[in-house]
C-alpha cells in the first residue's frame, strides 16, 4: 500500500524465518522505490547501519513470533525476537532520533504494530479498549506485553516519538498456513481433516488484512504520539462458524466431486492450554481520530480471501516447505 498510494521508499527489514517468503513482495520487488535487506532485529549493528545509511522518517515495527501454538511449545524465540529484538530496534531508533535536526525529529515517529491478545480473554459481552489492563495468558501474548511496554517506556522515558497498535485477528491473501484460515483453506482443497480446536466456540474479532494495513499507515501519518489505538472488524465469529462459511464457499467455488460438503472433513482437535475464550476489539479511537473505518466486513473479506488461494496454489505449494509439513505432523493430533 505504501508503494501504491505514497512517494515513500520502502526499506524492509525481515530475518527470513520459516514464515518470511520473498514471494509475496513480488509486484514491488522491482520498485525503485523498495529496498529489502535481510537482517535480524536483534543484531543492533546491523540495525544501526541501516538507519545511518537510509535515513528514515518513520519506523513500522511489525517483525515478530505471532503464533500461540508455537509459543507454548518453544517460548524462547518469542522472548528473543518480540521483547529483546523490539529492545534491540528501540535503541537503535533512539540513538538514531537525538541525532537528527529539529526538522526531522519533529515528524519522526516509530509504530509498534501489537495484538489484542494481550489484553487476555473476554466473555460473552464486552471489547477490548485502548484502556483495558493487560493481562496475557500464552507466550506470545506475554511477549507482545512485554514489547508494548518497553515502547511506552521509551516514550515517557526518553521522549521516543512511538504510537501502539493492537488490532484483531488478521486475515487474507499470503497468509502463512498454520493459521486458522489458510490452513482450513488448504487443507480443504487437498481433503485433508479440518482441524477444530475444543468444540470450535471460541471467539475471534476478524479483520481483512488490507483494511489493517490501512489502519496502520494513518497512524503513522495521522496517529499522536504516545497514544495506542485498537484496529478492529468488528467481525465476530466462531471458530467453528469460519470453518463453516470456508466450506459453504469452496461448495459453491470447486465442489467436491462427491457431492458432498466439504464440512464432512471438519475435525475437533485437543484445545490448546491456555485458550482465551473471546476477543473482540471497539475501534471508535481510531474511527473518530484518525477517520480510519474497515472497508472489508466477513462475508467479503472471507470470499476474496478463499478465491486468492484458489487463484494462487502455485505460492502456496512453495510456503508448505518440509520443516512446516513437520511441525503440522507433529502438533496438530486429531481425537
Amino acid at each position: 500500500q505504501l508503494i501504491d498510494t505514497t512517494q515513500y521508499t520502502i526499506v524492509n527489514i525481515d530475518k527470513l524465518t520459516y514464515a518470511g517468503n520473498l514471494e509475496s513482495l513480488k509486484s514491488v520487488s522491482d520498485n525503485p522505490r523498495y529496498v529489502f535487506k535481510q537482517v535480524d532485529i536483534c543484531d543492533k549493528q546491523a540495525i544501526s547501519h541501516i538507519f545511518d545509511q537510509y535515513q528514515p522518517c518513520g519506523i513500522l515495527h511489525l517483525a515478530a513470533e505471532s503464533h500461540v501454538d508455537r509459543s507454548i511449545i518453544g517460548p524462547g524465540e518469542f522472548i528473543q525476537t518480540n521483547i529483546i529484538g523490539t529492545y534491540t530496534l528501540l535503541e537503535s531508533a533512539r540513538e538514531y532520533y537525538v541525532s537528527l535536526g529539529d526538522e526531522a525529529r519533529s515528524t519522526f515517529k516509530f509504530v509498534h504494530i501489537s495484538t489484542d491478545e494481550v489484553f487476555g480473554s473476554l466473555g460473552e459481552t464486552g471489547y477490548f479498549r485502548e484502556d483495558t489492563a493487560y493481562d496475557p495468558r500464552s507466550p506470545y501474548s506475554a511477549s507482545k506485553a512485554s514489547s508494548d511496554m518497553l515502547v511506552r517506556a521509551w516514550f515517557h522515558t526518553y521522549g521516543l516519538p512511538i504510537v501502539i497498535t493492537n488490532c484483531t485477528n488478521n486475515y487474507g491473501p499470503y497468509h502463512f498456513p498454520e493459521k486458522l484460515i489458510p490452513l482450513i483453506i488448504n487443507n480443504a482443497l487437498a481433503q485433508k481433516p479440518l482441524p477444530i480446536y475444543g468444540k470450535g466456540d471460541n471467539i475471534r474479532d476478524w479483520l481483512y488484512v488490507d483494511d489493517h494495513a490501512r489502519g496502520i499507515i494513518q497512524a503513522f501519518a495521522q496517529g499522536k504520539n504516545g497514544e495506542s489505538y485498537c484496529i478492529g472488524g468488528h467481525n465476530e465469529r466462531t471458530n467453528l462458524q469460519v470453518v463453516e462459511d470456508i466450506c459453504s464457499i469452496l461448495d459453491e467455488l470447486k465442489p467436491l466431486q462427491s457431492g458432498e460438503s466439504y464440512t464432512k472433513l471438519i475435525t475437533y482437535v485437543k484445545d490448546r492450554a491456555g485458550h482465551d475464550y473471546r476477543y473482540a476489539m471497539d475501534p471508535t479511537k481510531i474511527q473518530n481520530e484518525l477517520s480510519w473505518v474497515p472497508q472489508e466486513n466477513f462475508t467479503s473479506g472471507i470470499r476474496k480471501t478463499v478465491q486468492w488461494y484458489l487463484d494462487n496454489q502455485e505460492w502456496v505449494a512453495h510456503v508448505q516447505s518440509g520443516e512446516y509439513q513437520q511441525w503440522m505432523t507433529t502438533n496438530y493430533k486429531v481425537r
